[in-house]
């Protein structure tokens, strides 16, 4: 039997299914069948029902009454947002494959009234893949998420606060430590490796298993672009384990893809 999840871990794996099922199928989807797979995934039926209505307050999920039953479709704003994870999630790949060896630095000033919102500003520089070294300074390999890194402070109101700087390593110092002191590859490594252990020797039954087997899949990589900031080769440990870990997402990914669709275009109904 599938353990218990938190109330906040519901509303994620309610959010993996959407992105998973009913954003490619394109049609709403009834309460029940939401549930039971929820259900399948550890989710109690009362954590499944509100993780619905907190997922329909935000504006991402409507309800359409039919009779008795209820069916949900996806907003405007929620395709949006299912279709940018599943671009991030699909097309994630754990390093870059070539590297003009150009940093972008932001140093970032939060002002006092936002201090409470330090936790959203580094969980969203985070996914956009930036480190930070020392506070108030963060890096990034990618030197072209500039426009990115603006928009997304701008939307925090500090894009006024924060000075930007593009360009190689100089003399000081080594980008090796730089990487080091900036993000936690082995505990990146570490969840690679839980991945790869959880998912190569899985071979689900024809049917719900194999739905709840690629919903269990896809929830555990849409972590990974968050934890990884997706470094160029130069500057990760040779042999990295996520090269392997993503060869397995999409090898069963593919390999269950066509069944799981099926059986919840089945149940969907």
């Amino acid at each position: 039997m599938p353990s218990r999840v938190p109330s906040g871990s519901a509303r994620s794996l309610l959010l993996t299914v959407l992105g998973e099922f009913v954003l490619p199928a394109g049609r709403p989807v009834w309460t029940a069948t939401l549930v039971d797979v929820l259900a399948g995934l550890g989710v109690e039926n009362t954590a499944a029902r509100q993780a619905l209505a907190r997922t329909a307050a935000d504006g991402w999920i409507s309800a359409e009454r039919i009779g008795r039953r209820t069916r949900w479709g996806l907003t405007g704003s929620g395709r949006r947002l299912l279709s940018d994870g599943a671009r991030r999630i699909y097309g994630f790949e754990p390093s870059a494959s070539s590297w003009d060896g150009r940093w972008l630095v932001l140093v970032v000033s939060v002002p006092e009234r936002l201090r409470p919102a330090r936790h959203v500003i580094r969980t969203r520089l985070a996914w956009a893949g930036f480190g930070s070294p020392v506070p108030g300074v963060w890096v990034c390999a990618h030197a072209g998420r500039e426009a990115e890194a603006k928009q997304i402070l701008a939307e925090l109101g500090i894009v006024e606060d924060v000075y930007s700087f593009v360009g190689p390593f100089a003399g000081l110092g080594s980008a090796t430590e730089l990487v080091h002191r900036a993000w936690d590859l082995e505990a990146v490594a570490g969840h690679y490796r839980a991945f790869v252990t959880d998912f190569a020797g899985a071979a689900p039954g024809a049917g719900t298993p194999t739905v709840l087997a690629q919903a269990r899949l896809v929830h555990a990589w849409r972590r990974m672009p968050l934890l990884d900031p997706r470094l160029p080769a130069d500057l990760l440990p040779p042999d990295w384990v996520g090269h392997a870990a993503a060869d397995l997402f999409h090898a069963r990914h593919d390999e269950w893809a066509a069944d799981a669709q099926a059986t919840w275009t089945r149940a969907a109904g």
